[in-house]
């Protein structure tokens, strides 16, 4: 089956399945999209039952699919900069240290506590993973999705001085989170002995500042380009070359794609570049991000459905995946309470920020990714599962019921 027919498959499938949810489901975009992709899966195991052919089929064609390298090679680029374009600059701008804090010091101590606790509480279950290991695990998932953040709180009704803290966050600490488990992963092929922290201080220095320094530089060129001439179609033709040389030149460069994505993105939504567009070209310019941003959000919730064919789900796995989602909640919450502490008297901080932080602080595609990527003989085959149990969990659960909990904390702290 060659790509075209492929991607056929997959646009057909997002394209449905968003018809089914806004037909009769009515769910928020990404949840139902994900939530049917896992009821069709479910039913090619059933069918599978009868017609093995089938089901020999549909994972023959997942497994063509390069997921980690789809996701972070080529989709994220484009949905970072989507999301990180539509995002309020100012009122992000405002809640900066806060933000800074809550994507740095949060993933630290959240990746070290979930992966020493989640070590602990697996070899209860007998299953004798090395800390190293769960150490990879706590800075995978520890990470939230911006993709799945934004996705959800569309529709969620959150406060907007709350919404930019999760969204900055999210948008800011994936990069963060992807050095922090390349370390960890490194440990875990090489052993203390072989870690140096002079060498992975510099790595991060060069991951992070080399992003932030190269999106700065993007978004300055987009907006010196676009004030130099009034012609829509270029202007988002330039926007789009900005996205798909950028990462490709972050890269290369060995910076952070991710985080250059979203100082780009963040740089070209502010209002003083929007004074570069016309009326007409600021018009086309965000439908155009809309529609990339549908479009792939769409895919990639319908692959994230489908990779239950090639997940190997053992009682074990399943367990540890269970233990994991508690874990994973609670040691959020604790890594947010003292930022949260230090900010709420200087800053406006809605109601209960800690507890809603904690519940909207959804994984993603980025996680299941991740997990993807670790070489076989370090236990992917136990933290793959237990990544797409949590991330599922966080999908449908969370993102479901993180409006009504709002709605309810906010009320209940009006009375």
């Amino acid at each position: 089956m060659n790509l075209f027919a492929i991607f056929s498959i997959l646009v057909v499938l997002a394209a449905l399945f968003a018809y089914l949810n806004v037909r009769f489901l009515k769910l928020p975009g990404t949840i139902g999209l994900l939530f049917i992709s896992i009821l069709f899966t479910v039913g090619l195991f059933i069918i599978g039952k009868f017609d093995p052919k089938v089901l020999e089929t549909a994972t023959d064609l997942i497994t063509r699919i390069d997921f980690r390298k789809l996701l972070m090679d080529f989709m994220l680029c484009f949905l970072l900069f989507a999301g990180a374009l539509h995002t309020n600059f100012n009122l992000l701008l405002s809640y900066r240290w806060p933000i800074l804090i809550f994507a740095t010091f949060g993933v630290v101590v959240s990746a070290v506590a979930v992966g020493y606790l989640f070590w602990i509480l697996t070899s209860w279950v007998g299953l004798e993973l090395d800390l190293y290991i769960c150490l990879v695990f706590g800075a995978l998932i520890s990470p939230t999705d911006p993709v799945a953040v934004l996705g959800i709180l569309k529709k969620a009704n959150v406060p907007k001085n709350l919404e930019v803290k999760i969204v900055g966050e999210s948008l800011f600490n994936d990069g963060i989170g992807v050095v922090i488990f390349l370390t960890f992963l490194g440990l875990a092929r090489q052993g203390l002995a072989e870690f140096s922290m002079e060498e992975t201080g510099l790595v991060l220095l060069e991951e992070v500042g080399g992003g932030i320094a190269l999106g700065l530089l993007l978004g300055y060129g987009v907006f010196l380009m676009l004030r130099s001439i009034d012609h829509y179609e270029t202007e988002v033709l330039i926007t789009l070359a900005a996205v798909v040389g950028g990462y490709s030149l972050a890269a290369w460069l060995g910076f952070s794609g991710p985080l250059a994505m979203v100082i780009g993105g963040l740089f070209m939504g502010n209002e003083k570049a929007k004074t570069a567009m016309s009326a007409t070209t600021q018009a086309y310019l965000e439908k155009f991000w809309e529609l990339v941003d549908v479009l792939l959000n769409a895919i990639l919730f319908v692959l994230i459905g489908l990779e239950m064919l090639v997940i190997q789900f053992q009682t074990a796995y399943l367990v540890a995946g269970l233990i994991a989602i508690p874990l994973i909640l609670i040691v959020r919450f604790l890594s947010l309470g003292l930022p949260v502490k230090i900010f709420q008297r200087v800053l406006d901080f809605a109601p209960n920020t800690g507890l809603i932080m904690t519940w909207a602080g959804i994984r993603g595609g980025i996680s299941i990714a991740l997990a993807l990527s670790i070489p076989d003989g370090l236990h992917r085959e136990i933290l793959l599962p237990a990544t797409y149990i949590v991330v599922v969990f966080s999908i449908l659960v969370q993102g479901l019921t993180l409006g009504p909990l709002v709605k309810k904390l906010i009320k209940s702290e009006g009375e």
